[in-house]
């Protein structure tokens, strides 16, 4: 499913958006029809997705040795309603997507960096990669929920 790293992130950029309309739709039951357990619904779907999307994000760009700005865009586009779906067009459009998961050292001298390795080693180990991001996604969530909303819930 997840064969190239264009496929992987375009279906989180496209999960992200979907979880905004959740989180708006909830908004907008929580203050038209009094249903505030519509925002905590929509809301921890879109945290979670959020999280994923973020962590994809780095993923990719790590992959695809991308610089620090196209990295940053692509984290911080999940952060406006919405963004992560022209971020994908952009990414792909500018060749930032193309290309296969680097899972071999090739002689470029880059791939001899820890880092470099470590993201081979999880490649060739997508189970234990998704495992590992779930894992990593859900105690980030579980801690940002005991944190609660920024503000406070008053």
């Amino acid at each position: 499913m997840f064969r190239t790293p264009l496929t992987l992130f375009r279906i989180l950029a496209i999960a992200e958006a979907v979880s905004w309309t959740l989180l708006i739709a909830g908004l907008i039951l929580r203050a038209t029809a009094d249903l505030p357990i519509a925002v905590s619904i929509g809301g921890g779907i879109h945290g979670f997705v959020f999280l994923a999307y973020g962590a994809t994000a780095v993923l990719v760009a790590l992959n695809q040795r991308w610089g620090v700005g196209p990295a940053a865009i692509a984290v911080v586009s999940a952060v406006i309603p919405y963004a992560t779906v022209p971020t994908e067009i952009w990414l792909h459009r500018t060749g930032r997507l193309r290309g296969a998961w680097r899972l071999d050292e090739t002689p470029d001298p880059r791939d001899r960096r820890p880092l470099d390795r470590l993201l081979r080693f999880f490649l060739r180990r997508p189970a234990i990669l998704g495992l590992v991001l779930v894992l990593v996604v859900a105690l980030v969530f579980v801690v940002l929920l005991i944190a609660g909303p920024p503000g406070g819930k008053g």
